[in-house]
């Protein structure tokens, strides 16, 4: 029994944050979903932050086709997300039973999906993992959106490390896999790579072990198009298109698929409101060698200036292909943490990419409350697992005042099993003031409030004090 009411019976599918077991809430008497989070007991892994945070923005959408949260429960060192339970299976199951879909098949499916992305975008939310495995359908044929664990406020900044981008690489759009600003309009591009797997029976990019490969593929090459889109035509090249701007609003592809053959075509209402990224990798050269045309670029690409930069005359062709490797090295490492296992219907994944300063169109990163936080969880994980990491998320001042390693090492060595209680951050002031519990070697169980003050430096946080 989990929370004195919630019973557990199968475990009916296993996802990126863990395994999801079909329950019954003894109370109402009606089956859920438990979907347990966090790989380490007592952690504080950025799992359960996504978990917490997958429950707040799900919260906000009461909509019929968006799969409901109704608990988050801590019980025994481990955490659960208990979600609406429906009974029936996913986009991706069904096409890989069926096959293609026929278009008025596809449009009745994700006219309702984009109807739920519509309420989320009017809410403030970016779900930015639209795929055929997150779309639940029914024996009725209703659908409805799951999985907003990666999901993001307009206004709050990436949960994820600096230098990922999350999501699935099959239906990432060009402006996501070159690390670019998110928007709604990156939505809008997944739900048409979804409407492609649909028509065509399989994914829009064969991602299998080049990951690199592919990002490349979608960020230079032109989007390909299904062959038996019919009447979709129109939403397929509207929503797979390289400029955000372009794209349709998600109400009008709402408003498309529900009206059917012969519908009017919508026009792009032009820019999208931008959501700047602040997460960027210390690799600058990776993503700028995604985004450059390799040497035999089609014509059709724009000339390069008649007067470029002196550093790009520099460069030559040696320089790229050291980019390159550069870059293949970081998705290598990156691969164990988003693609360590194959990039299945069931698993999301981060891909790891850059974007060099001199050429962001991003404003300048600020402090945001839930980077602040998030970055207070992933310390409580770090320093007692390996204190020397932990000990480098001080400032050099902090770390002196903290008797150096060693000293610092004479407390962390001694700490397990961190349990983050309360959190509160206050960008202006830089400060996170939080709540947690752990346990010390031969002492046993501790809890502390602490308010620490940060210092925030082109885009990355440090602790530089504790004012408590």
């Amino acid at each position: 029994m989990i929370g004195g009411r919630y019973s557990l019976d199968r475990e009916i599918g296993r996802g990126g944050m863990g395994a999801v077991w079909l329950g019954r809430d003894e109370v109402l008497g009606r089956l859920v979903a438990i979907k347990q989070v966090g790989q380490q007991p007592g952690g504080t892994s950025p799992d359960l932050v996504r978990a917490e945070r997958e429950a707040r923005l799900a919260a906000r959408l009461n909509h019929p086709h968006v799969v409901a949260v109704f608990d988050l429960v801590s019980e025994d060192d481990r955490q659960w997300l208990v979600m609406e339970y429906v009974e029936g299976r996913t986009l991706a199951e069904i096409i890989r039973e069926r096959g293609r879909l026929e278009p008025d098949q596809a449009a009745a499916i994700l006219a309702q999906t984009a109807e739920a992305l519509s309420a989320a975008h009017a809410a403030g939310v970016i779900h930015r993992d639209v795929k055929p495995s997150n779309i639940l359908v029914d024996a009725t044929g209703q659908a409805k959106l799951s999985d907003f664990g990666i999901a993001r406020a307009e206004a709050d900044a990436v949960l994820t490390r600096t230098g990922l981008v999350t999501g699935s690489p099959a239906y990432l759009a060009p402006e996501v896999a070159s690390g670019k600003e998110i928007t709604a309009a990156s939505d809008v591009w997944s739900l048409g790579a979804t409407l492609f797997h649909a028509l065509a029976g399989r994914p829009p990019y064969d991602v299998g072990d080049n990951v690199l490969g592919a990002l490349y593929r979608i960020v230079h090459e032109p989007p390909p198009r299904p062959e038996n889109a019919g009447w979709l035509t129109p939403l397929v090249e509207s929503s797979m298109t390289h400029d955000p701007a372009a794209r349709w609003s998600m109400a009008d592809v709402a408003d498309f698929l529900r009206a059917g053959p012969g519908a009017p075509v919508p026009v792009a209402a032009g820019p999208a409101q931008a959501t700047p990224t602040t997460e960027r990798t210390e690799v600058l050269d990776a993503t700028e060698v995604l985004r450059r045309p390799p040497p035999e670029a089609d014509a059709a690409q724009p000339p390069p200036p008649a007067e470029p930069p002196p550093e790009r005359r520099s460069r030559g062709v040696f320089p790229w292909l050291v980019g390159l490797g550069v870059v293949a090295l970081v998705v290598l490492l990156g691969l164990v943490v988003y693609y360590a296992r194959e990039d299945s219907p069931e698993t999301p994944a981060d891909v790891s990419t850059s974007e060099s300063p001199s050429e962001s169109e991003s404003a300048a990163p600020e402090p945001d409350a839930v980077d602040m936080e998030a970055f207070i969880a992933d310390y409580l994980t770090t320093a007692p697992a390996d204190p020397a990491a932990g000990f480098a998320m001080l400032t050099p001042q902090f770390q002196q005042r903290s008797g150096g390693l060693q000293g610092y090492t004479s407390f962390w060595g001694q700490v397990t099993n961190t349990r983050l209680g309360d959190v509160e951050a206050d960008p202006d002031n830089l400060t996170v003031s939080y709540s947690y519990d752990y346990t010390v070697k031969g002492k046993g169980r501790q809890h502390d409030d602490v308010t620490l003050r940060l210092r925030f430096k082109d885009g990355q946080y440090l602790i530089a004090d504790e004012l408590n």
